[in-house]
């Protein structure tokens, strides 16, 4: 099933890559996506905060790199291989903010296409 707006944050994220390569630090790409997608006037957040409730009690400091049209939960890596745990990090985010999609995109991989995960809940 096609999603457009993940399309469109795939698509930018593949001109920040064809543009940069890999090898630089995450910060980096994180910057260079958030001016891709306001060149293309896709509304982002950046270092969004998210709460986690435990019985009852708010626990902060928790920060979703990028929320796109506040439907779209974006974490960007910058490794040459993605731990098991950074699937965890983005399905919890996905929990605690209750939205349903998310990218999971690794700059670091020689072509992007190899780097990108597509997850929903």
């Amino acid at each position: 099933m096609s999603d457009p707006l993940t399309e469109k944050i795939i698509n930018a994220a593949i001109e920040v890559h064809t543009i940069l390569g890999p090898g630089l630090l995450e910060n980096i790409y994180e910057e260079a996506l958030c001016h891709e997608l306001g060149l293309r006037k896709i509304f982002h957040e950046q270092q969004v905060p998210v709460d986690v409730c435990y019985k009852l009690r708010t626990i902060q400091g928790q920060r979703l790199d990028l929320l796109v049209e506040r439907e779209v939960i974006v974490e960007i890596k910058s490794l040459q291989r993605v731990p098991e745990v950074a699937l965890a990090q983005v399905l919890s985010y996905l929990k605690a903010t209750g939205l349903k999609r998310a990218l999971l995109i690794n700059f670091g991989e020689r072509r992007l296409v190899d780097g990108i995960k597509r997850i929903s809940l």
